[in-house]
């Protein structure tokens, strides 16, 4: 019998490869200019905390686990303070290892109050750990938000930290409903901010393992379109809008599963049309998550331009859409 012709042999997409001595994701940021520098062994080592202090942590129980690592919460036993022990697998070679906890001490300079804090790092038997903040809500993985004024306040907290890792020129990368952690006092923060620069650097944005495709932007997928060209900072206003609309319908807003296969999701995401919202939201969600979902990397809004967005205004007593929008052209007279 012979073999089918394809219909359309120009249309392909990449398949993911996973080399697996590389694949660590470990949230961490891009290098900054003056990090840029190979560090010593000598070097590292102070920056890495005595295990005499880890020692003052008490594991309480286990709160996330991906491939990256284990979650525990823990407790200061000398102020009974709670955190997040980031538990990170693996034994890594020592260019590797020096290279994490170099980005780790990036992660520690980071402070905003949407953004969950990393207080420390430990080296305990070649095993690295890394000290968080402890969010007592956890993730907001599965929420079903459909009241605007209270989604506004979300996305607005969330832009506000997105929009500061874009400032120091940190990139996320893997924007989800799972790394959106809330506490109780209603305060949500951005946590696994940034990738692995190791695997930035030794693996296509495409193909890498790092981040989850379901919320990743079409042309970080499939190389082919914007001429081979991702920007970093638009692929996370994707993801955040993906997560948005997730949480305003309930469910993945793909007419696929979001745990389906990597050739349904990206077909998907790459081969229909951007989502959006549903005609019975609010002119000004519509409009924002459009602003999110462009498939044109150009023409999303940047995280600072979205906090200025009526639907995040509105929130706070700020103009609507019409409001900004320009008055529509009188129609010509019938003389």
């Amino acid at each position: 019998m012979k073999n089918r012709l394809r219909k359309r042999p120009d249309l392909s997409l990449p398949l993911p490869h996973r080399d697996v001595a590389l694949a660590v994701p470990l949230p961490l940021p891009p290098p900054s200019s003056s990090s840029s520098a190979p560090a010593s062994s000598s070097a590292i080592s102070t920056n890495i905390s005595a295990a005499k202090s880890l020692s003052e942590l008490e594991r309480v129980n286990r709160i996330g686990s991906g491939a990256g690592g284990t979650v525990y919460k823990v407790i200061h036993t000398p102020t009974s303070r709670p955190f997040a022990l980031k538990v990170i697998y693996g034994n890594h070679e020592d260019t590797v290892r020096r290279q994490i906890c170099r980005e780790i001490e990036i992660l520690r300079s980071v402070d905003h109050p949407n953004v969950v804090k990393c207080h420390d790092m430990f080296d305990h038997n070649g095993e690295i750990q890394v000290l968080l903040e402890f969010m007592d809500q956890g993730s907001l993985e599965g929420a079903h938000i459909w009241q605007e004024q209270e989604l506004a306040d979300l996305s607005r907290q969330i832009l506000s930290g997105l929009a500061y890792l874009h400032r120091r020129h940190i990139v996320h990368r893997d924007i989800k409903p799972s790394n959106l952690l809330i506490n109780s006092a209603k305060n949500v923060k951005i946590a696994d901010f940034g990738v692995s620069r190791i695997l930035a650097q030794t693996m296509d944005p495409c193909n890498s393992s790092v981040g989850t495709i379901a919320y990743m932007s079409p042309e970080r997928i499939n190389t082919d379109l914007n001429h081979g060209r991702y920007d970093g900072y638009a692929g996370d206003v994707w993801s955040l809008g993906v997560s948005i609309l997730e949480f305003y319908l309930g469910r993945f807003p793909f007419a696929v599963s979001r745990q389906g296969d990597w050739a349904s999701l990206m077909c998907a995401i790459c081969m229909s049309q951007p989502p959006e919202a549903p005609a019975t939201a609010s002119q000004e969600f519509r409009h924002f998550v459009s602003c999110c979902l462009q498939s044109d990397p150009p023409k999303r809004w940047s995280a600072q331009q979205l906090l200025q967005h009526p639907f995040i205004l509105k929130a706070t007593g700020g103009p609507n859409l019409r409001q900004m929008l320009p008055p529509p052209r009188p129609l010509p007279s019938a003389s």
